[in-house]
């Protein structure tokens, strides 16, 4: 496929992209930061904003609530301005995330309906993302609304609430989903009505039909995206290649289209928002899913270089043509994409909580970190965190305060808060499920999943089949290494004395000899180095996380709880919460990135060495600790990169890793977008899981995410 041409629709694309671009300007010049996804949506009317109104508003001018959910969202859709552009093969773009617009949101205000105080002093006192009142973070299985379209859609919830008319969480719940199709339908309507020919028959015929070509079901997922990134940004996406196959191989039977329309319509697709979508990979049966609209996938994304969230699937019997490929594009386009998950260590990993090997195959990567089965399984992902540097201050200063010093006292201590920490994030997690569906029901990911409208139940409240509730640690590498300090400076060349150190810690290293005992610290051992005692603590700090969760990592109502390292883009957020560290780190610093060691960790830039190290601290349940990878433009210069990476990729799944994103960056470029980002419009990195225009980026998180970059540069 590296030969592919996409020349009769280039110039639509090519003035879609520049449209893309004025947007993503657009947003910056209105909202500035944006440390998150980039998202397909375009900037409403200012005289929009002035003048709606939700028709139910709280005291407060927030909502909660089933039915106020419902008819706040009906009534945005009604009057959602339309979008139509003659280049572009699907229909319309979305311009509000309701969830955002509640009074209080940006301050966090926005109240939840039930109390949940009891547990807010080990949240604060552990910095814990405790995710009460979190949304969406699950997979919808887009092959139900396929299959039945927007009517039968209607029809099913019709059919459920007459079975559960005298079951009053169900009716409510049931009229609140007929709410939402109707707003869907109308926004549909009216967008039809603005488009012409092609365009406006399709979008027609899918206001009620399901679709049957390979750009009606594009334009169908595209709907569904788009409102359900309108309700509460909701990002999931799902195995796209399997989704698509059948439509796009009846049209090739038929001659509807050939392999150049059909890049155009996935490129649109891909265009309207970077979901996160998967290609090949097992099926169920473990038989490798490529196929040729695999490649045309990749061909899409390649087309656009646009910010993409495009994952390949590695297993051991996948299509080396597909994964090659990927690499050849990743290394080709320098924009952080595709990323690569590792299945074997992910599908074994899911099974140790006790499922069949069939339904870990199901299981797929459907946002910056985290893993679902699309459709059937309820987790919160990415919404609940520890910060496990945290959890070290508040043992550290116990320990300082008793005056018993000794190493492994510490790690006792630690041990004793990091359980306390997670029991307070189980407690949570129960609190969630049993009062979630009152406060924000999951209307949309209902639609498109196996349970809710059957059962009359919001998925967050008993309506799928599976509830597997993730949490991930934060600031691995910064324990690690101020264990390994203390155990080498302190205890070993005992160069420190306990209370010189406590003190020079306490004291932000600013009291006499304080940036003396600084550098000593920090030129100790640092995990990623490989074989050195911070290498070891940082496994013992893993497993220690993993097992530190009640009752066999269940709640205490008997939710599992699926254990990961990760940060996002929480790295500034998670350190200015916490002093100074006996690694050196100063206070309110950046916490170390997800599973990665700290930047700098060692000075060869060795790739194979942070491969191995985030391989090492594998929890090993079925939820990832990624391997964050930043590798220098100059790479694709030596002899075969592409063999060289692909080959470093299976040696971190083989040692088993289970997902990689990749930077390749000039740093030259990177420093010059640093100080003069409007200059570098088209410049995109690879943040976390996510990538962005570097431009959306906070200028403190873009200052992070460039030093983060240059200091791990590395060559595989």
């Amino acid at each position: 496929m590296s030969g592919f041409k996409l020349e009769k629709y280039a110039g639509r694309i090519a003035r879609l992209v520049a449209k893309k671009k004025e947007q993503t300007l657009a947003k910056y010049r209105r909202f500035g930061k944006a440390d998150e996804d980039d998202y397909g949506y375009v900037l409403p009317p200012e005289e929009f904003m002035r003048t709606f109104r939700f028709p139910v508003l709280d005291e407060n001018g927030s909502f909660h609530g089933v039915s106020a959910w419902a008819k706040n969202y009906r009534a945005l859709l009604e009057a959602h301005p339309v979008y139509v552009d003659p280049d572009d093969a699907l229909a319309g773009r979305w311009m509000f995330m309701m969830s955002r617009m509640r009074a209080g949101y940006q301050l966090s205000l926005a109240p939840f309906p039930v109390d949940y105080s009891f547990l807010h002093h080990d949240q604060e006192l552990y910095d814990l993302t405790h995710g009460i009142g979190k949304d969406a973070h699950f997979a919808p299985d887009y092959r139900i609304g396929l299959s039945l379209g927007w009517g039968g859609l209607t029809r099913k919830v019709e059919r459920s609430l007459e079975a559960h008319k005298f079951d009053p969480e169900a009716a409510e719940l049931l009229n609140a989903e007929l709410e939402a199709l109707a707003g869907i339908r109308n926004w549909i309507h009216r967008t039809a009505m603005a488009a012409e020919g092609e365009l406006r028959r399709i979008n027609l015929r899918l206001e009620n039909d399901p679709p049957e070509t390979l750009r009606e079901a594009c334009q169908w997922i595209a709907w569904f995206n788009m409102a359900s990134r309108t309700y509460n940004r909701d990002g999931a996406g799902g195995q796209l290649d399997e989704i698509l196959r059948p439509y796009y191989e009846r049209d090739i039977a038929a001659g509807r289209i050939d392999d150049e329309d059909a890049v155009y319509y996935i490129a649109c697709l891909l265009l309207n928002d970077p979901h996160y979508y998967q290609i090949g990979g097992p099926d169920p049966n473990g038989k490798d899913q490529t196929s040729r609209i695999s490649f045309l996938i990749l061909e899409a994304a390649h087309a656009l270089k646009t910010p993409c969230n495009l994952t390949i699937r590695v297993h051991d019997r996948m299509d080396e043509k597909l994964f090659r490929r990927g690499v050849e594009i990743l290394l080709e386009d320098n924009l952080g994409y595709p990323r690569f998950s590792g299945d074997n260590a992910l599908i074994e990993g899911f099974m140790r909580n006790g499922y069949s090997i069939e339904l870990a195959r199901e299981r797929i990567a459907l946002g910056c970190n985290w893993m679902s089965i699309p459709g059937r399984e309820y987790t919160l992902n990415d919404t609940v965190k520890i910060n496990l540097m945290k959890v070290f201050e508040v043992a550290f200063n116990e320990i300082a305060d008793s005056g018993k010093f000794s190493l492994g006292a510490l790690h006792k201590c630690y041990q004793k808060h990091l359980a306390r920490a997670a029991f307070c994030i189980a407690e949570g997690l129960d609190f969630h499920l049993a009062h979630q569906y009152r406060n924000e029901p999951e209307l949309l990911l209902n639609l498109l999943c196996y349970g809710p409208i059957e059962k009359g139940r919001d998925a967050s409240h008993g309506g799928v089949d599976f509830y597997n509730m993730c949490c991930d640690g934060a600031g691995l590498a910064v324990v690690a290494d101020s264990f390994a300090a203390l155990q080498t400076q302190v205890v070993e060349r005992k160069r420190i004395a306990w209370k010189e150190c406590v003190e020079a810690v306490r004291s932000d290293f600013r009291n006499e000899n304080g940036e003396q005992i600084r550098r000593l610290l920090a030129s100790s051992p640092r995990f990623g180095h490989g074989g050195t005692c911070a290498d070891e603590w940082a496994v013992t700090l893993t497993h220690d996380f993993a097992e530190a969760f009640p009752n066999g990592r269940r709640t205490p109502e008997g939710h599992l709880i699926i254990p990961g390292l990760f940060s996002w883009a929480d790295t500034l957020r998670f350190g200015k919460t916490v002093g100074a560290t006996p690694n050196g780190r100063r206070a309110g610093e950046p916490s170390s990135h997800g599973a990665n060691p700290c930047p700098g960790f060692r000075k060869d830039g060795a790739a194979t060495a942070v491969a191995k190290a985030v391989a090492s601290v594998q929890c090993g349940y079925g939820n990832t600790s990624p391997l964050q990878l930043e590798l220098d433009a100059s790479f694709v210069n030596c002899a075969d990169p592409v063999g060289r990476l692909m080959a470093l990729f299976r040696t971190h799944f083989k040692l088993g890793g289970t997902l990689i994103n990749v930077n390749i960056v000039d740093a030259k470029t990177l420093r010059a977008a640093q100080k003069e980002p409007e200059k570098f419009p088209d410049l995109i990195v690879r943040v976390t899981g996510f990538t962005s225009y570097f431009i959306m980026l906070s200028p403190e998180f873009r200052d992070f995410v460039v030093k983060r970059i240059i200091e791990e540069e590395q060559y595989a």
